[in-house]
């Protein structure tokens, strides 16, 4: 019986280790093929990011090129409103050249009429006093001599006032030659002025193509910079990883490079907003809502600007229910000394509550912290350029473009922030 047990033990086991071998290799063939597929799936996201990337790059290169075009537009049709602007002025001068012409022959034909009255008017009398009867003038006059004294007299001023008559024909003569002239170099300058107000029209014509085009490129620009995010934070679940920076200088060259916005106004920013992260606040929500209600009921905040820190105050504890923080004990900024209104910013960026919703699943896609937090110095940073980089002409480093980002960041232009923020955008390696 023993031996019969033993045999059977012994088949069992033969026919047991086969399927065991074979379990453990199919196993071991799942895990390979999993992690297989894993990493074929990295390579893909990479590949693509990749390829994005360089589209974006091809799209940012040609937005550039179009900006430049479209600023010597701007300085033609500026350089050909000039010439608009001097041809008119040619052409007003003409005008009143030839109005004054026109009054002086207008005088002159007054002068020739007067000496042709006074021309009929003597050889009126000429013709009298040669027309008289000897008789006549022997009873009327004491000598015949004082008659033809009269006479040459007469004659004498007869032949001044042609004189004075034919120079002022020649003087007319030459004023309307001179005014025809005038009048002929007046249609040129019209010639010219409609000449150049064609030339502007085309200019501003092909300035408004290249704008339309400019804006093309940014909506490309702004999908390809989603496109990359998403793909981004896909990899980072793949991967399983999230990035955290170990300062505020890694935090902006991480952000810098993710959204395209330059690393020198990114520091600005912070200077002036946190002082690079030192200063985010040192007031629970709490004390922010007493000294807004305070605000409140003085009538110095306004009913729709009360209503709104409500909910932001509702908001701001959803937020720190995410993020497993307590909002009783989370600090955030206080309320302004010097103007009115409320504080509740959060974190390196200062968001508002709203506003952080609106960016942190972009943030997280990017960062691959989920949630992302606002209290994440990598994660904050990201956020503000995100919100800076919407501003058309931040990501080429425009100067304007910097001003219209930081007031619109602040809600106002309040020029020494504007100008301590440009001014740390060009020195920010003093900060380092």
């Amino acid at each position: 019986m023993n031996k019969h047990r033993k045999m059977f033990l012994i088949f069992a086991l033969v026919l047991m280790v086969p399927v065991f071998v074979m379990g453990q290799v199919s196993f071991w063939q799942s895990v390979s093929q999993k992690v297989s597929a894993a990493d074929e799936a990295t390579e893909d996201i990479k590949d693509d990011i990749s390829d994005l990337e360089k589209e974006r790059a091809k799209a940012i290169k040609d937005k550039e090129k179009l900006l430049q075009n479209s600023a010597q537009l701007g300085s033609a049709i500026s350089s050909t409103q000039k010439e608009i602007n001097k041809t008119k002025s040619v052409i007003n001068e003409k005008e009143s050249i030839i109005s004054r012409k026109e009054a002086e022959l207008e005088n002159l034909n007054d002068k020739i009429e007067l000496q042709k009255s006074v021309l009929r008017g003597l050889l009126q009398q000429i013709y009298q006093n040669q027309g008289q009867p000897i008789l006549n003038v022997v009873l009327t006059k004491d000598s015949l001599a004082n008659l033809f004294s009269d006479t040459d007299h007469l004659i004498t001023i007869e032949d001044k006032i042609r004189e004075i008559s034919e120079e002022i024909s020649e003087t007319k003569n030459k004023v309307e030659e001179d005014k025809l002239e005038i009048a002929e170099e007046k249609v040129k300058q019209e010639e010219l002025l409609d000449t150049k107000v064609d030339q502007k029209q085309e200019l501003v014509a092909d300035q408004v193509d290249v704008q339309q085009d400019i804006q093309s490129k940014e909506q490309i620009i702004a999908k390809l910079n989603k496109e990359i995010n998403e793909l981004q934070g896909d990899l980072n679940k793949v991967l399983g990883k999230s990035y955290n920076a170990k300062d505020i200088k890694e935090a902006v060259e991480f952000a810098s490079g993710k959204t395209g916005v330059p690393k020198g106004f990114l520091f600005g920013m912070l200077k002036m907003e946190t002082n690079l992260g030192a200063n985010v606040g040192g007031c629970t929500y709490a004390q922010v809502e007493k000294g807004a209600e305070a605000s409140y009921k003085a009538g110095k905040l306004g009913k729709r600007a009360w209503n709104t820190f409500l909910t932001r105050r509702e908001t701001f504890k959803g937020i720190c229910d995410e993020l497993d923080i307590d909002y009783k004990k989370q600090k955030v900024s206080c309320n302004p000394s010097g103007y009115t209104g409320t504080g509740g910013a959060m974190g390196v960026a200062q968001f508002m509550p709203d506003t952080w919703n609106g960016y942190k699943k972009q943030v997280a896609s990017i960062t691959g912290n989920s949630p992302a937090s606002p209290w994440n110095l990598t994660d904050g940073v990201t956020a503000m350029a995100l919100k800076l980089a919407r501003v058309p002409g931040v990501t080429a480093g425009k100067t304007s473009a910097y001003k219209t980002a930081a007031c619109a960041y602040l809600g106002t232009c309040y020029a020494p922030y504007i100008n301590g923020i440009l001014y740390w955008a060009d020195n920010y390696k003093d900060l380092l």
